[in-house]
């Protein structure tokens, strides 16, 4: 028995299973099309960038570990890189741009200066690839950004820089949405912190209040581009004070109606981000979602299918807010192949979905309303052995991408012949 059949015999038996709990699991693989996920540039490259001249990766927890071999050294490099992964997963993608990754020709210029043309060529291969696009200011990695704040500077030379910078990146942005016809996620991280406890935290965040508004003032359409903003608890060099906390950008969404970034690294260890969901959710129009994988700080692994990856997604599948929820991953490991990183990091939010879909919600909700507590919980548990895995390959194969621990060899290969010669 080939591979094909056997993946269609496993899914006639799982088909089988799933219904025995009320669950269509043909529904449940067509559902899988509504699901988009944007790839992050940065895990092609470490978050190098191609701004000339090349700039040294520093500051505000930015930091790339592992030097294995292959990384891109060109946005050609870099688009043949993200093609090539794009045959291995299933469903629908978009592009998550930063700044610094523009088409910049070999001439500096510098961030303040970006404008929509350096960048037509990005979307001109989302446009041919029939991708979406996301962008980001690139905060981080600049002689204004050494002393540890941007927007939330008390040198107006600096903060006037970087409010240029943010007023670039939204045209550029709605720029992309207007050529690509979705809207782009247009997403604002600052490093801004101090490494000891300071005094003045409040100046700090009434500057960047000040920078927000002044940078946000223009309104453009919601169908071309949409702002979001990205809390995090610390950084490395702002382990004691992020100007950009939680409590202040949910505050900023909330007052002006911007989206909320819920990045799950960007927590205590013990914060779960799908807990958070539906409470934002109540004030917020939407989120956008970042996700990666910390091992006790914001490491940044490749995403496994994790219990608060699970949590995550089954909190936007239960409740409803598909619509509402924009996926993005953010993690750059360079300890591993770096495509690999992106295939499994993808897959695994892709496979989290699937079991999500596979969830008999309304029995479960039943059963909790009832006050059904050890029912409710031991068919959770018995889902866990449920023939997820047989779902999941059987979707790979309509998708036409590799099955199971096929896309392996895939990697390899192209490791073999192109990224072995760089």
């Amino acid at each position: 028995m080939n591979k094909k059949e056997l993946t269609e015999k496993a899914y006639a038996i799982a088909r089988e299973q799933y219904a025995s709990i009320g669950i269509d699991t043909d529904i449940a693989i067509k559902n899988m099309d509504d699901i988009t996920v944007s790839l992050h540039c940065w895990q092609g490259d470490d978050v190098g960038g191609f701004e000339v001249p090349d700039a040294a990766l520093s500051g505000g927890g930015i930091q790339a570990t592992g030097n294995y071999p292959g990384k891109a050294r060109s946005i050609a490099e870099l688009k043949s890189d993200l093609e090539n992964v794009l045959t291995l997963l299933p469903g629908k993608y978009r592009l998550n741009l930063h700044a610094s990754y523009g088409d910049f020709q070999g001439e500096f210029v510098d961030r303040d200066q970006i404008e929509p043309k350096h960048f037509q060529s990005w979307i001109d291969w989302c446009k041919k690839l029939g991708l979406g696009m996301d962008f980001n200011p690139t905060f981080f990695s600049h002689p204004k950004a050494e002393a540890g704040f941007t927007l939330s500077s008390k040198n107006e030379e600096i903060r006037k820089f970087w409010v240029e910078h943010l007023k670039r990146c939204r045209k550029i942005s709605a720029e992309i949405g207007r050529q690509l016809g979705t809207p782009c996620i247009m997403n604002i991280w600052i490093p801004d912190g101090s490494k000891d406890i300071p005094v003045d935290r409040n100046q700090h965040r009434v500057i960047l209040k000040k920078s927000l508004d002044e940078a946000l003032s223009i309104e453009y359409p919601k169908e071309y581009m949409k702002d979001a903003l990205e809390s995090k608890l610390f950084g490395i060099g702002a382990e004691s004070m992020t100007v950009g906390s939680q409590e202040f950008y949910l505050g900023y969404a909330i007052r002006n109606n911007k989206l909320i970034c819920l990045d799950n690294g960007h927590f205590h260890p013990t914060e779960q981000v799908g807990d958070k969901i539906s409470a934002c959710l109540l004030f917020v129009d939407e989120l956008l979602l970042h996700l990666t994988r910390p091992i006790r700080w914001d490491s940044d692994h490749a995403v496994t299918l994790n219990e608060d990856i699970q949590l995550i997604i089954s909190e936007v599948i239960r409740n409803n807010f598909l619509s509402r929820v924009n996926i993005g991953l953010d993690f750059f490991d360079a300890s591993i192949n770096r495509l690999g990183a992106y295939v499994i990091g993808s897959r695994s939010v892709k496979k989290a979905f699937m079991f999500a879909f596979l969830e008999p919600t309304s029995q479960l909700k039943k059963l909790e309303e009832n006050g059904q507590l050890f029912e409710r919980l031991a068919l959770l548990e018995e889902l866990k052995t449920k023939p997820f895995g047989a779902v999941w390959d059987y979707y790979c194969l309509k998708s036409g991408v590799p099955v199971s621990e096929d896309y392996i060899t895939e990697i390899q290969d192209y490791e073999r012949v192109v990224l072995s010669k760089r």
